[in-house]
């Protein structure tokens, strides 16, 4: 988005925090299918290895939720509000002008 009218319609904060959440859903992709894979891993040495990258993508979504949490993006803990963030997100891109 043009950085101008990102500004005039205070669309930056939200495009930083729609990243953010991108990342955290790819995030929790990884760790679903590494861990998927390390039960089907053929070798020991396999498993090891698989085990190793969802243990480091595991640490990936923690820093990610601790970012999105201190920034007030996300309520993992508190669904309402979670839910009244989700829907002022949305009221608020159904709300930007048509360019």
């Amino acid at each position: 988005m043009n950085l101008i009218i990102e500004a005039l319609t205070g669309m930056d904060a939200l495009s930083d925090q729609v990243v953010a959440m991108d990342l955290l859903i790819s995030a929790k992709s990884g760790i679903r299918n590494y861990a998927m894979a390390v039960t089907e891993s053929g070798t020991p040495e396999i498993k090891e290895m698989l085990t190793r990258h969802l243990e480091e993508a595991l640490d990936l979504h923690e820093q990610i939720s601790a970012y999105m949490v201190e920034k007030g993006w996300y309520h993992a803990w508190d669904t309402n509000e979670q839910i009244r963030l989700d829907l002022n997100n949305i009221n608020t891109a159904l709300n930007l002008p048509i360019l």
